[in-house]
């Protein structure tokens, strides 16, 4: 095993920490593939329920868009500001829209956790509110890679 391999080992978090993490920013950076195969990144705040990674995205942004035409996804969510501060994770798999879109707030069994999740997380209130605008995107991730430099 070259030194690489053993250093990145030594600065993956926990499954544990990852969750925690996760749980606990609130910005993500998320890259879909544009019809002629070129990277678009965009933030979005998001909610994590501990298995699936959900972004509630407005339907008519060229994110939406792209992973109509190709569900490939990844998101990145870091922290730090000094080189030996820095942490994060990487998701990458396929969205997948979850309920009516955009959302009106019609009953959806499957977004009963996130629409408790995301709220609180993002804006201090108990009820998601509903605009017309936006949907959910979930992603249960294929691969999650993390890093935590603070382990160096």
């Amino acid at each position: 095993m070259d030194d690489t391999q053993r250093r990145g080992r030594r600065i993956m978090m926990t499954p544990a920490e990852v969750d925690a993490f996760l749980r606990e920013q609130r910005t993500c950076r998320v890259a879909t593939v544009s019809p002629d195969g070129g990277p678009h990144v965009g933030a979005l705040w998001f909610a994590w329920d501990g298995t699936s990674f959900w972004l509630y995205s407005i339907t008519r942004s060229r994110r939406w868009a792209d992973l109509r035409k190709d569900p490939r996804i990844s998101v990145v969510v870091d922290a730090g500001e000094s080189y030996d501060e820095l942490r994060g994770v990487e998701l990458s798999g396929s969205a997948v829209p979850v309920g009516e879109a955009p959302r009106t707030g019609e009953p959806c069994p499957e977004l009963e956790e996130v629409e408790r999740l995301f709220p609180a997380k993002n804006f201090g209130i108990d009820e998601m509110p509903h605009d017309g605008r936006h949907a959910w995107l979930r992603l249960t991730p294929e691969r999650i890679v993390s890093w935590d430099f603070r382990k160096i």
